[in-house]
């Protein structure tokens, strides 16, 4: 014979199909958006990782004042503490006349740090260049397409991801990668060999014999590199003007870790969200328990046992759950893999990828979900159900005794106590109405804030430059402009403990600076706001910083916080300076200026600090998470939605008795909606008053924590617009939960009123 159990549940789907429609829309939603990011991350993930065997990634790089002697090179190798080898990986860097960017040119590899070609061919003659393939995209070029350097004109014969450059960082200070006015490219050795060599960059890679276990390890052995390095380059008058190793260059580690990172972070978003859904099935389910507490008594009377009524109310959340999941799957697989794919493909030079089958996604996507769905509903139902026959059969659903409802002042009007009554019996669903509003205020804020954020930040730096014009100098050259000032700088690094080490600079400002306006002492230096907050130093304050290339340690007392959000800064007088890091007195590094410098060679300027240079990380963002911020705007007002309707749905039916006995008193529908969803829109306003600074405040503490894997600062700020459409968004949700509840109310029979009258 049939279990009458199992008869019942297409009557009980039937009954709840919205709300069962509703909460598989929103699984296979979040599933499919999470697995496809999964899938997509992991087999990049996987590319990537391969990437360093197929390609020959090197170990570390690093770069001298002039090019190596034989006998440089073989005295590092010949070390006893490690076995590497050393190869050249010189370059230049040209402007491109076409477009406004910088590229950074190698001869084609051979031994060490190999290309993948993307698309058209490899450079065969002394007119051909393969450009990166993200920054062609990023500037509109294509294979075909010229490109003017250095007086030459190029013909684009490919498009390539080099191998070390799979994030377009031009120097590993940089808090961000910048493929739009940067990118890396490949000429022939015979083109490279025509660049004249006050142009070249004297770097050189090395690469262990064992690639290292551990990061652990690739420190002490690059510490060790380094120490030998530096050791013997003054012996053949040298010096080491730059050096990274693998495991903290940003150019190769960014995009490894951005992608496993992405890929733990849509997993917990995925949890939070299969958690709130468990907790609405616990809530409806509780719901119909009530509803059917005469049945279940029946039941139990007359020999099902708790565990069988348990199993029955599990069926269709369950099912509804791995439905979803399934469904999210195949849409992860299809659609979204695609999509993800193409998010990380416009950010990083990434090689081609095929994709993998990944396990863990499935277990993350669809047997987590479940199990948690699972013990949440069984833990619920398994209290629920533990009461005696005769209490389901009296209705009698309290384990505690049965208090009277408190009073309510009589001074308060009929219609205020009705919907504070209403309030009050309802709170569960209203909680868990407020934890949905957040999650979807958090998604919603987020994808309107960071477009002003990074608006912001651009501004404040164009604001606060501390001169128009900026020169690094190679040697110390003296000029004619009476608007140049001279400056001293240097790099140190501070000391890794709760956050990563990370460049400092220094600088040495002249006394009456008219570029910077601060009070310096000989005794205390003071340091950017940007340093200040990420670090959280405040004035009088000592701070420790180490060599950049070395291991002795500078202190310094904090006198006070300049605002110059650009970057992490530390200044001091300039004598003090000189002084300190143990140079001639009238020793500079370079020169502030209100207008150009027009007299000094460029062969003696190292650089020049552009505006371009300081405001990449908004330009970069701007142009890799643009268009993914309306995904996280869209589907928070999915979650906000979704939560609001089905926990305000459950309201009404659970009191669709007493909305049936208030029509039959002559109630009509506006006064009944009055009470019902008026209560819930005003709880709806209040959760809005409440979770949008919440939410803002929230965001905050994420950016910190986020920042501080990253070089440099990007400060959060709070912006009025932003609540206000955040606000906007919330109403005019609402506003359609409200017209779909309103038809809810309507359909409310009269008939209801005459139902378990035993109660």
């Amino acid at each position: 014979m049939r279990n009458p159990l199992v008869k019942r549940l297409p009557s009980e789907f039937k009954n709840e199909l919205g709300k069962y429609i509703v909460i598989f829309l929103f699984m296979a939603l979040a599933v499919s958006l999470v697995s496809g990011w999964s899938v997509a991350g992991g087999s990049m993930a996987t590319a990537y990782d391969e990437s360093f065997e197929k390609y020959n990634i090197e170990d570390g790089n690093f770069e001298l004042y002039a090019k190596a002697d034989d006998e440089l090179i073989k005295a590092v190798e010949d070390s006893d503490r490690f076995d590497a080898k050393i190869y050249e990986n010189f370059y230049v860097e040209f402007p491109t006349k076409e477009v406004d960017s910088t590229l950074r040119i190698f001869k084609k590899r051979t031994d060490i740090n190999l290309e993948c070609l993307m698309d058209g061919e490899f450079p065969s003659s002394d007119s051909e260049i393969a450009i990166d393939r993200m920054y062609a995209d990023n500037n509109s070029l294509k294979v075909g397409d010229k490109l003017t350097l250095h007086g030459k004109e190029y013909r684009i014969c490919g498009l390539v991801a080099l191998s070390d450059y799979s994030a377009l960082f031009s120097s590993p200070s940089d808090m961000m990668f910048d493929s739009i006015k940067f990118g890396v490219a490949i000429v022939t050795a015979d083109t490279f060999g025509t660049y004249p060599e006050d142009k070249l960059h004297y770097v050189y890679s090395w690469k262990y014999a064992e690639r290292p276990a551990d990061n652990t390890e690739a420190k002490k052995l690059s510490e060790d590199f380094l120490e030998k390095l530096s050791e013997e380059a003054p012996k053949y008058m040298n010096a080491v003007t730059g050096y990274i190793p693998e495991y903290a260059n940003q150019a190769i580690i960014f995009t490894g870790d951005d992608i496993k990172g992405d890929t733990v972070f849509v997993q917990m978003f995925l949890y939070i969200i299969v958690v709130i859904i468990a907790f609405i099935f616990a809530i409806t389910t509780s719901n119909t328990i009530a509803k059917e507490a005469g049945v279940i008594g029946t039941l139990r009377a007359t020999g099902y046992t708790k565990w069988e009524i348990v199993r029955h109310y599990l069926t269709l959340p369950m099912l509804v759950v791995f439905a979803g999941a399934v469904v999210g799957n195949i849409l992860g697989y299809t659609v979204l893999k695609d999509y993800a794919a193409s998010a990380y493909y416009g950010s990083y030079s990434l090689p081609t990828y095929v994709t993998l089958w990944n396990p863990q996604a499935f277990i993350n996507t669809t047997v987590i979900p479940i199990i948690i769905v699972f013990i949440i509903d069984l833990l619920m139902l398994t209290r629920k159900l533990s009461l005696s026959p005769l209490q389901f059969i009296r209705h009698d659903l309290s384990r505690r005794k049965k208090k009277k409802a408190f009073r309510l002042n009589t001074r308060i009007g009929i219609m205020k106590r009705f919907r504070l009554r209403v309030l009050f019996q309802n709170m569960p669903n209203y909680i868990m109405m407020v934890i949905g509003a957040l999650l979807g205020n958090v998604l919603v804020m987020f994808g309107l804030v960071l477009g002003p954020v990074l608006d912001n930040y651009q501004q404040e730096i164009t604001s606060n430059l501390l001169a128009d014009h900026q020169y690094l100098l190679k040697a110390q050259v003296e000029t004619e402009n009476k608007d140049a000032e001279k400056f001293s700088a240097t790099t140190l690094k501070t000391i890794e403990g709760a956050l990563k080490s990370e460049e400092i600079t220094v600088y040495g400002i002249a006394k009456n600076s008219r570029y910077v306006d601060l009070p310096l002492s000989d005794n205390e230096v003071y340091i950017s706001n940007a340093y200040s907050e990420k670090h959280g130093i405040k004035a009088g304050d000592e701070i420790t910083l180490r060599e950049q290339f070395g291991s002795k340690e500078y202190k310094f007392r904090v006198g006070g916080v300049y605002y110059y959000p650009s970057t992490l800064t530390v200044f001091m007088d300039k004598d003090a300076f000189n002084e300190k890091f143990d140079c001639d007195k009238d020793y500079f590094t370079g020169y502030f200026s209100k207008s150009e410098i027009s007299d000094i060679d460029d062969l003696y300027i190292a650089t020049e600090i552009t505006v371009d240079d300081l405001t990449k990380v908004s330009r970069q963002l701007t142009r890799s998470m643009g268009n993914m911020m309306n995904i996280f705007v869209f589907f928070g007002v999915i979650m906000y939605v979704l939560i609001i309707y089905l926990l305000s749905k459950i309201i009404i039916e659970k009191n669709a008795q007493s909305i049936s006995m208030t029509k039959i008193l002559g109630y009509r529908n506006s006064e009944i909606n009055g009470i019902y969803i008026a209560t819930t829109a005003i709880v709806t306003a209040v959760t809005l008053l409440v979770t949008i600074p919440l939410s803002d405040y929230l965001l905050g503490q994420l950016f910190v924590f986020f920042m501080r894997d990253y070089p440099g600062w990007l400060p959060y700020r709070s912006f009025v617009p932003v609540y206000v459409k955040t606000a906007l968004i919330g109403i005019g949700s609402f506003a359609v939960i409200a017209l779909a509840l309103t038809r809810k109310i309507k359909k409310v029979p009269l008939a209801d009123a005459l139902k378990n009258v035993d109660e």
